[in-house]
């Protein structure tokens, strides 16, 4: 039997730049936040790492089939360490996204976690949110509104998410609920760390550009962020998302600088990228609050701050974790998909009317629904 009232959720999330699993506890109704508990980082292995690359851009789970198992297991492993969570929200691994196209593509297998958890599942948040209509991403807004809320924002105030990609949600904190008109905008703003990454990669064999180490050591070539800026991406109106590698040849723009120099030009470009998409909310807002993982690179920081026309800060500036909002997200969508509560809107993804995406699966000899 559904229990009234705030639940323990636990929400898991692994993101496009393929680091590892985040899982993070959250007290929640699916509207209000109540209390944050335990979290925890597992990072996939280099082997790890090296089979999820492969299947990037992959549609066909048949094609995924070792991608797959690592998923289960790393999830089934990291989520098992945990206290007991009355509700599970599994995001997968996203490995192909093309909404007005081939649709949306994320790999795991939500019914086999809830046996193996023992708990109740829920997973598959983006189809039904592409089936009418919207871009399937991002996802995370309607949690970011219960954010906004927990901190006590007054006025308008965005939440900055810069992971494999940058995505932006503008919120307007007077509204009442985040399926409110007016209440959200969100969308990519474009690339963020993957091309960094990509490049630290093929160039260095590293997985990323530490504290942006490499980049301050470099100087930014402006000729190839105004050619960046000039893909049709930028041009296209709010809400939009973008696949991971939708921007794979930014790297041929950089390809006849210094490996510094390269470094520094796509942290310029990422933040030139979020510099364009502010100029698409409704109004300014007074504080852009950033999470993932580019808050932790300084370069990033201050060319964010150098660009945008407001205050920029990392979200641990109030009071949240920049590591874990986007595991939190899913434990807070999971409890609205068993409410019955919407976890996506026109405002959030173009889909067209808000919408209860995800799939609920309960352990074997449970029932199902």
């Amino acid at each position: 039997m559904m229990k009234a009232g705030p639940i323990w959720a636990l929400g898991a999330m692994s993101g496009t730049s393929l680091d590892g699993v985040d899982a993070a506890m959250v007290q929640t109704d699916g509207e209000k936040i109540y209390a944050f508990g335990d979290s925890g980082y597992r990072a996939y292995s280099e082997a790890e790492q090296l089979v999820l690359r492969s299947a990037l851009g992959k549609w066909h789970d048949d094609d995924c089939s070792e991608a797959l198992q690592v998923i289960q297991q790393a999830h089934a492993g990291h989520l098992s360490s945990f206290g007991d969570a009355d509700l599970v929200g599994f995001h997968g691994q996203t490995l192909a996204h093309d909404p007005h196209g081939r649709g949306t593509h994320q790999i795991g297998d939500g019914a086999a976690l809830a046996n193996d958890l023992a708990c109740p599942v829920v997973w598959d948040f983006r189809t039904a949110d592409v089936q009418l209509g919207g871009e399937g991403a991002p996802l995370a807004p309607f949690y970011h509104f219960a954010c906004a809320k927990w901190i006590g924002a007054e006025r308008p105030i965005a939440f900055l998410n810069l992971g494999g990609v940058g995505n932006l949600t503008w919120i307007d904190p007077q509204q009442g609920k985040p399926d409110d008109p007016g209440a959200l905008l969100a969308f990519d703003t474009g690339p963020a760390n993957a091309p960094i990454n990509d490049m630290m990669m093929q160039r260095l064999g590293r997985a990323y550009d530490q504290d942006g180490a490499l980049a301050t050591q470099g100087g930014v070539a402006v000729d190839a962020v105004e050619q960046f800026l000039m893909h049709p991406y930028f041009d296209r109106p709010a809400p939009k998302s973008l696949d991971r590698d939708e921007f794979v040849d930014v790297l041929e723009l950089v390809a006849g600088l210094s490996d510094a120099d390269a470094a520094a030009t796509l942290t310029m470009m990422s933040a030139a990228a979020v510099a364009r998409g502010l100029k698409r909310c409704p109004s300014t807002p007074g504080r852009v609050l950033v999470t993932g993982g580019g808050r932790k690179n300084p370069v990033m920081m201050h060319m964010l701050n150098g660009v945008l026309d407001t205050q920029v800060d990392p979200v641990e500036a109030v009071g949240l974790d920049g590591d874990m909002l986007e595991a939190q997200a899913f434990a807070h969508l999971a409890v609205r998909v068993q409410r019955g509560l919407p976890t996506s809107g026109p405002g959030t993804t173009g889909v067209r009317a808000a919408v209860s995406g995800g799939t609920i699966s309960k352990p074997a000899g449970k029932g199902a629904n």
